[in-house]
């Protein structure tokens, strides 16, 4: 397993434009994907965040958000790379 570097292992990327005080309560809490998902729904049409394009598509994650190259995401040419020649865009 590879932790993304594009989004430091969160499954999203421009989460600096979430403020702060709302991101210290997701951090907390065990549902943290779920709750910046609804935080997407609410605000996404002022913001950027989004689900990692390189942990996915942008609309959903090839497997765990965040991480890389576990059962759900393998790396190689017949996985979610193959574009790429089989590995992640932080690779």
């Amino acid at each position: 397993m590879k932790t993304c570097t594009r989004c430091d292992g969160t499954g999203f990327i421009n989460t600096h434009q979430i403020p702060q005080d709302v991101m210290i309560k997701l951090k907390k809490l065990d549902y943290f994907v779920a709750g910046v998902l609804t935080w997407i729904r609410e605000h996404g049409e002022d913001y950027d965040v989004r689900i990692c394009d390189c942990c996915g598509n942008g609309r959903y994650w090839y497997g765990v958000p965040g991480e890389h190259y576990n059962t759900e995401d393998p790396q190689g040419y017949h996985g979610p790379y193959a574009y790429n020649g089989g590995m992640c865009e932080c690779h």
